[in-house]
């Protein structure tokens, strides 16, 4: 960027003493570049952008709610390579969904959000940017700003974070088989089948943990890098026993240890003996939790423990096209959604902003959000209708309902989740011009038969959304032959009335125990994202009750 004292040298330069063989086309274009880059430099500090607001809508522009917001074009390789080492080293370090609320959590506090507790009375918020959580394995971020009106409605991206995982059993000690030391396990999703045989798997999650003042607090535990369980596939060479299908309660039971007779057995202190957990577990693994918990066995009072896969995610592919990570669906859009909330918001909100932006991350997605953490448990409403009865926002303490009803009249829900990349191995089970690809952009979901919520206005929303911010889109339905997957999109919108659009980065391996996206698609999901948060409202205005 260019200083004030060289801008004027610059311009000076331009006209006496142009370059040989300079036109005066030459001289108007450089004094329009430099008169660009000052603008730019004045407004904006040294963000280079690009705008879409062209001189002849500018009259038609409302400057309030329907100027667009500046695409920003430093999207370049650096960008995509910094978010898909980010996302790597997040589904890392966040194994199971209490970590990964926990991550969020943090990285929402150093964004200067503030925390707000459910079960406390939110009558006094101001504007701002809030977040709260539920169960500790669901959140709603959210910003608002002073001049919001019901009539504005919200810009919401929902998501899920919940993965397809294995969960112990309330009772998961099993009796050994010839020294080998089982532990019990259930599917979450319909996990278990062969893609989690043959893998190193760690253990990892929530301990519910009472004081000494009889306070129970959650506590997290994680044992990566270090795996703890495998389960052991059988060799070819016995013939049919080994080639299944396999009865997932007797035959996928992970081997956490072995010991060559009772002299190995631990021996209880007085203390385990009266833990609450004491006879339910192994007491070689109930050692060990407490031991990556810090606290003692007897002051566990319960825990949710997860087996995952403790393998990292890499980049691969011979230019690093692909990243391949384990539980991709959907981490990776909820990452993407709660970042890209993030960057829009950025700024300090002025007194004259009239949004409400939201990101909504549910549990409980793979087995159907029948649940209070899930999407059907109301978690986004209770929000917005907590927003909409505040002291600020109806200052008069009327009815509310009615107001809610304008909200949801007025408003657009993003269901993101993933969909599925062309597999070029089984190209003839693709719907021809429906097959997304990656490193080009978020798909969106299709479904006649109403497993995806996205109608024929809210795809013309995205498309003209997308050319907006200028974001490539791609297109997924299945095809007539096969059966559709599904969403939390059909049951938001059925719930609250809002028009809700199905999309998501799409992915390869789906409900595998490891699978592929492109290596530049979160950073193209965080981008479209971004681009929603700044851009829905002015966006969506263009369209009139439909």
């Amino acid at each position: 960027m260019l200083n004030s004292l060289s801008f004027e040298n610059h311009i000076l330069q331009l006209v006496t003493k142009p370059m040989p063989n300079t036109t005066i086309e030459d001289i108007a274009a450089g004094i329009t570049a430099a008169l660009i880059s000052k603008l730019q430099e004045q407004t904006l500090g040294a963000t280079p952008v690009t705008t879409n607001v062209t001189a002849d809508k500018v009259d038609k522009v409302d400057k309030v709610d329907k100027v667009e917001q500046p695409v920003v074009s430093n999207y370049d390789d650096k960008y995509f390579d910094k978010l898909a080492e980010k996302y790597i080293d997040f589904t890392y370090n966040n194994p199971t969904i209490y970590h990964v609320v926990d991550h969020f959590k943090r990285q929402l506090k150093d964004a200067g959000f503030e925390y707000l507790p459910e079960p406390e009375s939110w009558s006094d918020i101001k504007p701002g940017k809030y977040f709260t959580t539920r169960n500790g394995s669901s959140l709603v971020a959210f910003v608002v700003g002073k001049n919001w009106k019901p009539v504005k409605g919200f810009g919401a991206v929902g998501s899920h974070i919940d993965s397809l995982t294995t969960i112990l059993k309330p009772v998961s000690k099993k009796d050994n088989v010839d020294g080998y030391e089982l532990l019990g396990i259930a599917p979450y999703a319909g996990t278990l089948g062969n893609l989690w045989w043959d893998r190193d798997l760690g253990i990892g999650g929530r301990l519910l943990v009472k004081d000494s003042k009889g306070k129970v607090s959650q506590h997290l535990v994680d044992s990566t890098p270090h795996p703890i369980a495998h389960i052991p596939t059988l060799a070819p060479h016995f013939g049919d026993p080994a080639v299944g299908p396999f009865n997932t309660e007797t035959k996928a039971v992970p081997v956490i240890g072995f010991s060559q007779g009772k002299e190995d057995d631990p021996v209880p202190t007085e203390a385990e003996k009266r833990a609450p957990l004491y006879g339910k577990h192994p007491l070689k693994l109930l050692r060990y939790i407490a031991k990556k918990a810090n606290v003692g066995v007897e002051s566990i009072s319960q825990w949710d423990l997860q087996l995952f896969d403790v393998q990292k995610g890499t980049k691969g592919g011979l230019n690093n096209e692909f990243i391949f990570a384990p539980r991709v669906d959907d981490r990776v859009c909820s990452f993407a959604a709660l970042n890209g909330l993030i960057d829009a918001t950025k700024e300090e909100l002025k007194d004259d902003n009239s949004s409400f932006t939201i990101v909504a991350l549910y549990d409980n997605e793979e087995i159907g959000s029948l649940t209070r953490a899930g999407a059907r448990g109301g978690l986004l409403e209770l929000v917005v209708e907590r927003v909409v009865a505040s002291k600020h926002y109806n200052p008069d303490e009327v009815a509310t309902q009615d107001k809610l009803r304008l909200v949801y009249a007025n408003s657009i829900i993003l269901s993101a989740d993933v969909n599925h990349l062309l597999n070029p191995n089984f190209k003839e089970v693709y719907l021809e011009n429906h097959s997304p690809v990656p490193n080009k952009g978020v798909a969106i979901a299709l479904d006649p038969n109403g497993h995806f919520a996205t109608d024929s206005i809210g795809l013309a929303f995205v498309e003209a959304l997308a050319h907006r911010n200028k974001d490539e889109l791609q297109y997924f339905q299945i095809r007539n032959d096969a059966r559709s997957g599904g969403s939390i999109g059909p049951a938001i919108s059925s719930a609250t009335g809002v028009r809700t659009i199905d999309l998501g980065i799409p992915q390869l391996s789906m409900h595998s125990i490891r699978a592929t996206v492109g290596s530049k698609d979160i950073g193209l999901g965080t981008k479209f994202f971004t681009g929603f948060f700044q851009n829905w409202r002015s966006t969506y205005d263009e369209f009139v009750d439909l």
